[in-house]
């Protein structure tokens, strides 16, 4: 269903729900002077080509964050769904301008990119570090060979020192020794690539081992909406544990198209335990405008639930 490489899927819709959450959980939570930790689990390449030959493969990127910067999706954005294109939206509708959670979302994109062009998409490592203080650290795991080393030499390039840390280790695993942090304040992002099976059981697993360690962290996962059992229990299962605990939780859903067999990945979802309080009220308004310019027809939807 999925490649382990993440350029494949570089920039599509899954990437603007998880990296608007991410910009917008991080930018509430640096606003505190006391440093912040945070974990990136499946760290990838950290920088993508979204010109080059994966993404250009895909074709993925066209249906997630180029509908922010062209407008609604329609044929005109991509000519690898044209049969799937809904009527082109009315020309208000191209023209609205995008929420603060978007814009910021964009805005850190950009950053990455020179003048209007949009070639190069930042993974959640450097999405991450764009956002962090001098004194907050980021710990980023890859096992991936190839893409451990493209995150090696990605991450040098940006001449962090010791705030940046890439471990060539199991995500699964490793985050256990920062657990609890030195300052008390941690930020923790799963999001494996749910190729192997018990990668659903494991993430559960690791959650659960996370609270124990350091009950006031906010953990923050992502995860694929497919036609597959793990796939629907995980979140009932992260609701389930998060209410035992007395942690207040947070879940996203976003749907771009129907679930057709062979058409790709039609939905994902966030699940994130001791939320910023102010993430919800942010999503509420995020998500309409992104089901309005990435949805592909009309299956695309969202919810939004929170608890705790």
């Amino acid at each position: 269903m999925f490649s382990y490489r993440h350029a494949f899927h570089a920039g599509n819709h899954a990437d603007v729900l998880k990296h608007t959450v991410l910009v917008s959980a991080l930018q509430y939570m640096t606003e505190k002077d006391a440093a912040l930790t945070v974990i990136d689990t499946h760290g990838g390449a950290g920088l993508y080509r979204l010109d080059g030959d994966y993404a250009s493969t895909s074709g993925e990127a066209d249906t997630g964050i180029r509908c922010l910067v062209d407008g609604p999706f329609s044929a005109q954005n991509t000519a690898l769904a044209v049969k799937q294109a809904p009527a082109k939206p009315a020309p208000e509708a191209a023209a609205k301008p995008l929420t603060p959670a978007l814009q910021s979302y964009l805005d850190q994109i950009r950053s990455f990119n020179s003048g209007n062009s949009l070639k190069v998409y930042p993974g959640s490592p450097f999405i991450i570090q764009r956002l962090l203080r001098s004194h907050d650290r980021l710990k980023v795991f890859e096992l991936h060979p190839t893409d451990a080393r493209s995150l090696d030499g990605n991450i040098a390039q940006l001449e962090a020192g010791r705030q940046v840390a890439v471990l060539r280790e199991d995500g699964f695993e490793g985050v256990k020794k920062f657990l609890p942090p030195p300052a008390r304040r941690a930020l923790l992002l799963c999001d494996p690539s749910y190729e192997i099976k018990t990668d659903y059981l494991r993430v559960q697993d690791l959650i659960a081992d996370c609270l124990k360690r350091f009950a006031t962290g906010t953990y923050a996962v992502w995860y694929p909406i497919i036609p597959r059992p793990e796939a629907h229990d995980l979140p009932k299962r992260l609701k389930t544990m998060a209410n035992k605990a007395g942690k207040a939780w947070l879940h996203a859903t976003l749907t771009v198209k129907s679930g057709k067999a062979g058409t790709g990945l039609p939905a994902s979802g966030m699940f994130l335990i001791n939320p910023p309080f102010t993430l919800k009220a942010i999503l509420k308004e995020a998500l309409p405008q992104m089901v309005e310019l990435m949805g592909q027809d009309r299956g695309a939807g969202f919810t939004l639930d929170s608890g705790g």
